[in-house]
């Protein structure tokens, strides 16, 4: 009797045991904790998706690991966040890609104007990027979590244009080097003006035509001085999450799968959340007595002419990488296009 009933206690204390265990290893796990820092503001879908995203982990990890998101440059200023992520000063972050051009120049496909039609098109272009993007930003210590693309770019105009030919002389909005050569292309004054001064230029009468987004036409009210968008599609510039290698290695490899597999329902819900996005910008616009357009033949030509320009010249500045993306991509969509146009097979 003695011995079974030590036999009990000893089972009962290993029980003990090997459940205080279990709950210091959960209580372990879910103090992994990583800000993650962007520079866009709460409200943006970008920030609402990477809450979801978030959400996600903490579940798939079981707690593991929680990731704090700080919008709007509360914990590092957007142009501060490669490298602070790079450096572990913080664990991870959102930037847009064109900002890694200096470091990564395939990084600037995202804004080769005039060689992207769609999303799906958009699409087609980040599945040649994304080996390239994922084998630099693993050089300097970082880990690709996911991609998403901003509304495409539409032009903005006082009259309407026919060809391209109609914007010469305009005052055209520029705000970096490929719309200063935009400007330059089609005949336009090139006039400087950032995001938040695109209201004032406007209302000053210091611009007259512009290339920007849907959505950033809705927040500077373009409707109350410019009367057409003409949906262009000039490019599809994209935000990359990103995660410090070595934070994301210190997981355990379920954690590491649960997280992958959040980012890419991050990157299928953000696609979709940015498609949503334009055409409630372009409705918006519309509701506001703007002309929304869809190019006409002139000026669907012209583009398409300087689309081939911009990108034999993003592939000499850039060199044989820049070739291993554009190959494929006008390949493939050679091949789509091709085969969207074949007669049915009525056999």
């Amino acid at each position: 009797m003695d011995t079974m009933i030590r036999l009990a206690r000893a089972a009962r204390t290993a029980l003990c045991a090997a459940t205080l265990a279990i709950v210091v290893s959960h209580t372990a796990a879910a103090t992994t904790t990583w800000p993650l820092a962007t520079g866009y503001a709460a409200d943006t879908f970008h920030t609402v998706n990477l809450r979801q995203f978030a959400a996600d982990v903490a579940t798939g990890t079981h707690g593991e690991l929680v990731i704090e998101i700080h919008p709007d440059n509360t914990l590092v200023k957007l142009s501060a966040i490669p490298a602070s992520v790079a450096s572990d000063r913080v664990p991870a972050g959102e930037v847009i890609m064109t900002a890694l051009v200096d470091e990564i120049p395939i990084a600037g496909a995202d804004s080769v104007p005039f060689i992207i039609d769609s999303y799906a098109d958009a699409r087609t272009l980040w599945r040649y990027q994304r080996p390239g993007i994922e084998k630099a930003l693993a050089a300097r210590g970082l880990v690709v979590l996911y991609a998403v693309p901003w509304p495409s770019q539409g032009l903005y105009t006082i009259k309407p244009i026919a060809s391209t030919l109609d914007l010469r002389g305009t005052n055209m909005r520029t705000y970096n080097a490929t719309t200063a050569r935009i400007a330059e292309l089609v005949g336009a004054h090139p006039v400087d003006v950032p995001m938040t001064g695109v209201a004032k230029a406007l209302a000053d009468g210091r611009i007259d035509c512009m290339i920007t987004s849907g959505v950033t036409g809705t927040q500077s009210r373009a409707w109350e001085h410019l009367k057409y968008f003409y949906d262009i599609r000039a490019w599809f510039p994209k935000n990359i999450v990103i995660v410090n290698k070595a934070r994301f290695a210190a997981l355990s490899p379920a954690a590491r799968d649960a997280v992958m597999l959040a980012a890419r329902g991050a990157e299928e819900r953000g696609w979709a959340a940015s498609e949503a996005a334009s055409a409630t910008a372009l409705r918006e616009l519309a509701d506001h007595g703007m002309h929304v357009e869809t190019p006409g033949f002139e000026i669907r030509k012209d583009l398409r002419r300087y689309g081939e320009k911009f990108s034999l010249e993003w592939v000499r500045a850039t060199g044989p990488e820049a070739s291993d993306i554009l190959i494929p991509y006008y390949t493939s969509l050679t091949a789509t296009r091709a085969a969207s146009h074949a007669p049915a097979n009525t056999h």
